[in-house]
């Protein structure tokens, strides 16, 4: 399936360089007389650089630089030889720009070589893949080379192109400088596939990718812990039903009543301790889910109130050996009481989880959850469902929302800073514009640590947890007024 351009993707053009991007070459060629390192230097040298404007013959530069670097011209002959023999296409380059191109881009190649090194360049891709290219430009038609000024102005007027929507990729920073005082946009091909993403994130519609990521991987959506560990768990696929909509897309172990984090009460890799019914997956199920009527509902919430601290807090576990308390955990059994018109009912809970937003006691995360961007995410849901609570906690929300707008955050951070600052009518672009850059190349968005193991500090992600709030936080975004 051919990607689909971004709807307000502000490029249309790409212009590539060819050398060491496009096609690779071997200054050490086994065939070479003369060293690598001395290859490299005479590309460098002011005689090579007329060479590759045209202002001088193959003979004459081959006598000049031997003559400089203190060899023979035969030798530099043959070197440079060996060198276009061990020239070959970058078959994942020319995929991606084949891509590119099918979605609607003008391609152009721009690179510095003289006219006999492009005769013997021309033939080392097929037919079709030079058909990609919408015009090349090269340093010895043109009498000019990478980065001086009039190099580039003279793409931009044979092409007729507009530098504020041309995406320039060169391996060299030089390069890429000139071309982005031009507005261009401007890439340093270094990492092969640090640039494919960038391209993709620049070019494609995020929204479609992604969605084609969590349709490709439904019901397969694995939790994994940073010491790489793979674990089945329900919390995450209730995240993803309420942040989808779509009940075919996840798998987790349905419950009339307590739900279980694992999906099955026992740990994972061997361990033997397990786990009771917690209050957190138990209040998201029952908000998130539709198979469990309202009064069984109204039984658990009877039971949750039997688990409080002698604060007046409620718990983590249905197990009063365990009297664990946590902020998001009270967030999300609160979002369930209030959600059924029971809120009034846990005022201290709530007492408590003010204090936590004023005083801003969730910046380094809390026992369970890993961040600070967690914590405000799941009280966003809280102020949604309850109009008391936004009216109560809206005001010092909003400036505890804005203060962490730019802060550097891992992906799930920043959707989830996104759609809580959207739940109070607040845009945060600024945000938004990171997190789209962070979309993999297979359309997901990864690394977004969620929660943990309070006992070892152990972390949880889930890349489908990640994707789905992505792709909400976009779209929230694209829908506010």
């Amino acid at each position: 399936m051919t990607p689909q351009l971004k709807n307000a993707s502000r490029y249309t053009n790409i212009i590539f360089d060819l050398g060491d991007v496009l096609f690779t070459w071997s200054a050490s060629a086994p065939r070479s007389p003369v060293p690598a390192d001395i290859i490299l230097k005479i590309l460098r040298s002011f005689h090579w650089m007329e060479y590759e404007k045209g202002n001088l013959e193959e003979a004459e530069v081959y006598s000049l630089v031997a003559k400089e670097f203190s060899v023979t011209s035969e030798d530099v002959k043959a070197a440079f030889q060996a060198a276009r023999d061990s020239l070959q296409a970058n078959p994942q380059m020319l995929d991606v720009i084949r891509q590119l191109k099918e979605a609607g881009l003008k391609i152009y190649a721009m690179s510095n070589i003289s006219a006999p090194d492009w005769a013997v360049l021309s033939t080392k891709a097929a037919d079709e893949d030079w058909e990609l290219f919408s015009r090349t430009f090269t340093s010895a038609a043109a009498g000019e080379r990478k980065p001086n000024i009039g190099f580039f102005e003279k793409v931009i007027e044979k092409a007729r192109i507009d530098p504020s929507s041309t995406i320039f990729v060169d391996d060299k920073l030089e390069n890429v400088l000139t071309a982005r005082s031009f507005g261009m946009h401007g890439i340093i091909f270094r990492d092969q596939s640090k640039v494919i993403k960038e391209l993709k994130n620049l070019c494609f519609d995020p929204v479609g990718r992604g969605q084609e990521y969590l349709v490709s991987h439904k019901q397969n959506f694995s939790s994994v812990t940073s010491n790489g560990l793979t674990i089945d768990e329900n919390f995450a696929q209730l995240l993803i039903l309420e942040a989808t909509g779509d009940k075919n897309m996840v798998d987790y172990a349905k419950s009339s009543s307590h739900f279980n984090f694992f999906k099955s009460s026992t740990v994972p890799s061997n361990s033997r301790e397990s786990f009771p019914n917690d209050m957190d997956t138990t209040s998201i199920g029952l908000t998130v889910t539709d198979h469990v009527d309202l009064a069984s509902k109204l039984a658990v919430m009877d039971e949750m109130l039997k688990y409080r601290n002698s604060d007046g807090i409620i718990q983590v576990y249905f197990d009063h050996s365990r009297p664990r308390i946590d902020p998001v955990v009270c967030v999300n059994v609160l979002t369930l009481f209030y959600s059924n018109g029971r809120g009034q009912e846990l005022f201290e809970t709530l007492n408590w989880v003010e204090k936590i937003l004023v005083n801003r006691a969730y910046i380094s995360g809390t026992y369970y959850y890993h961040g600070a961007d967690q914590f405000l995410f799941f009280l966003s849901r809280l102020i949604q469902a309850s109009s008391y609570v936004q009216q109560r906690l809206g005001p010092v929300f909003k400036e505890r929302i804005v203060e962490r707008f730019g802060i550097e955050a891992d992906s799930l951070s920043l959707a989830g800073r996104i759609i809580a600052a959207a739940a109070v009518n607040i845009e945060d672009k600024r945000d938004l514009e990171t997190l789209l850059s962070m979309q993999s190349e297979d359309g997901s968005w990864g690394d977004g640590w969620f929660y943990r193991y309070a006992s070892s500090g152990i972390l949880i992600k889930n890349d489908g947890v990640s994707t789905a709030l992505a792709l909400k936080a976009i779209q929230l975004v694209n829908s506010t007024p």
